[in-house]
């Protein structure tokens, strides 16, 4: 006897989210880039006590859920864009108008 099986393709509705991310240094880690701004801005008259540098992706993906896109946000994270020995990172998510 011989079975055959129909193969159904489910189409699953996606959106497109608009992912925000920041990554900082940690506190305690060296921040040159940020202590040599701040220099630069107080030998320019401004009254600063301290700058600190970050970086901001802002990242464009399709994903079926808000929660997706924070599951895959967080996992560029942790694969790329941020060292969880000297960084901290926060995301924020939007769907895409």
């Amino acid at each position: 006897m011989i079975k055959a099986f129909k193969f159904v393709k489910v189409q699953t509705e996606t959106m497109r989210y608009c992912v925000k991310i920041e990554v900082s240094l940690k506190p305690g880690h060296s921040d040159p880039e940020g202590e040599t701004t701040a220099r630069l801005l107080k030998e320019l008259g401004y009254r600063v006590e301290a700058v600190n540098v970050s970086k901001v992706y802002n990242v464009v993906l399709e994903a079926t859920s808000r929660k997706e896109a924070e599951n895959k946000a967080e996992e560029m994270c942790k694969r790329l864009l941020a060292n969880p020995t000297k960084d901290n990172y926060a995301i924020v998510i939007e769907e895409e108008r």
